[in-house]
This record gives C-alpha cells, structure tokens and sequence, in this order.
C-alpha cells in the first residue's frame, strides 16, 4: 500500500486542536516544546486556550495549523502508518517539506512564522477604500469556466487562487474586483460565490511583497532534496530538489494552488491510500468530490487516527 499525507492549510484551525495528540503522545510533547523554543510562542496556550478570532490571525494560524499537521504525521508513525509522498494544501505544504526530509522541523517554525508577518503584512498594506481584500470561494463551476468568466470580464485585481476540485475555485482579489467578479460569475452560471472569512487575497499578486520578503529571508535556509515524494502547489507535480523546493516556495505566496492537478499526479504515480494529516477535513472532503474509489481518511484526531488500518 502506496500512503500520501495531506496536510490541510489556513482555516482549518480551530480551539483545542491537537490537544489529543498532545496527551497521547511524548514525540508532540516534544514538538510543542521545539516550537515554543524556535518561535519564542507559548504553543501550547495558543493552541489549547486560544479563541477563534486570535486563531484566525494569520501569524498566529501559521504556526498553530502546521504544529497540528506534523502532530498528526507523528501520531501516525507511532501508530505504524509511514508515509512514501505528501502533499500540502497552501500553507500545509511546509509540513510536506518536513515529512519529506527538505526542512526539519526546528527551520520550520520560525519560517512559517515569518511567512505569516510577511503576508500579514503585504494584507495591511494594501488599499482599503472599497473594503478589504480577501477571497470568494465559486461553487457549481468548473476551473476552466472559471478562468474562461475572469478572462472576459478582465477585472483588474482579480485572480484564481485555489482550484480546490472540479466544481469549486477561490478567487482572490481587491474589495472592489472580488465585488465585480461574484456579479460576473453568477451571470456565467455560478450556483454560489461564498465571500470568505480570510485576512487577505492569498495566493494572488497582490502579496508581491511578502513573495520579495520571503525570498530574502530563504537566501540562508538550506532547502535539502527530498526523501520522499513531494508535491508543489505551483506546478501540481513531483518536486525533486531541495534548489526546486525553495523556488516553489517563493511563488507559492502569489500563484495560484493547482490542489487539483496534484490529485491527479498522485494517483497517476501509484499511492492508494490518502490520509489528511491534520485538523480539520476539508482536504477529504475535496478528495471525495471525484474520487469516490479512493477515499482520503481524516487524522486530525487520535480516535481517528486509530481507525485507520
């Protein structure tokens, strides 16, 4: 049997994440102490007393959602369930790199912590005079109906960003472009266009800058090839050196995430059985939109975790 981890990203937090994982296990225990150690953040009351708003600040949900993922991985290899590939959704990519070898988990830390305040960041400063900028999920259309709608409609400032499954796509965008792209997506047959609880147009060249800042930052941060296989939001493809990893990395803040077409080349490379290593099931909920055959397990608890054969 061929196992992928899936580690979801921003959103899937919630209050008491993990806090499973924790008790059960010493290998968490540990690595909520090296996250505390390399962030200078008390994880543990993030995590575990944190309320939802203060979860949702995107500095704060970096470190918490990417601690949960890689407790998850390490429940799971306490309970005999290894992984050959990973794959993460936007954020949840830097757990792939440290489930595949490219970073450890001490480089992981304070980089998607400064990967939280270069995006939070890059957010605030953009304009805010017809609102804030964020994104909209478009439901009933496909990814190629969608680019064909934001093609013709030529909205400046609008951009796909995540193309989730064959009938959902996040758009990201100013206040003003998201407000003319939900009109013109209806108009092409959206059956819903869902403005999204976000703090800024992830994945979009509005965060330029955090893509500038992040890239400096990784000019001393080694990148190692990858001992396993691993998938690139960007390309939807197999990743296969550490140079690539932090290439992939940068673009990651701007370009769109083709989750999609990493499904695919999953599938196409053999792995049959997906597990979403981390809280939350939005990754196997997507997974189920047309891959009835081969379901993807849920693992952000330890109950779940135990039911996994």
């Amino acid at each position: 049997m061929k196992t992928a981890f899936l580690f979801p990203g921003q959103g899937a937090q919630y209050p008491g994440m993990a806090r499973d994982l924790f008790d059960a296990s010493s290998a968490v225990r540990d690595l909520f102490a090296l996250a505390s150690d390399t962030t200078g953040i008390d994880v543990q009351r993030l995590l575990f007393e944190g309320t939802e708003e203060e979860l949702k600040e995107t500095i704060n949900t970096q470190i918490s959602v990417t601690l949960a993922n890689l407790a998850s991985a390490r429940v799971l290899v306490d309970h005999g369930i290894h992984a050959q590939g990973a794959a993460g959704f936007s954020l949840g990519e830097y757990a792939a790199l440290v489930e595949t070898g490219v970073l450890t988990a001490a480089q992981v830390f304070p980089l998607v912590k400064l990967r939280g305040e270069f995006m939070a960041k890059a957010a605030s400063s953009l304009d805010r005079s017809a609102g804030d900028p964020g994104m909209a999920a478009v439901i009933g259309l496909s990814p190629e109906k969608v680019d064909e709608a934001l093609a013709a409609a030529a909205i400046t400032d609008l951009y796909g960003a995540n193309y989730n499954s064959p009938n959902q796509v996040v758009i990201s965008g100013t206040a003003a472009a998201l407000a003319a792209g939900i009109d013109a997506l209806k108009a092409a047959g959206a059956r819903r266009v869902i403005v999204l609880k976000v703090s800024g147009p992830f994945h979009s060249p509005l965060l330029a800058e955090a893509g500038r800042s992040l890239e400096e930052a990784l000019r001393t941060v080694e990148f190692r090839n990858p001992t396993k296989a691993l998938y690139s939001n960007v390309t939807g493809g197999l990743v296969t050196t550490g140079a690539d990893a932090k290439a992939l990395a940068v673009r990651q803040v701007t370009a769109p995430v083709r989750w999609t077409t990493e499904e695919h080349a999953l599938l196409e490379a053999g792995f049959t059985r997906f597990i979403e290593a981390g809280p939350g099931s939005v990754l196997a909920g997507l997974w189920g939109a047309f891959h009835d055959d081969t379901p993807c397990h849920v693992a952000g608890k330890l109950e779940q975790i135990q039911q996994i054969g």
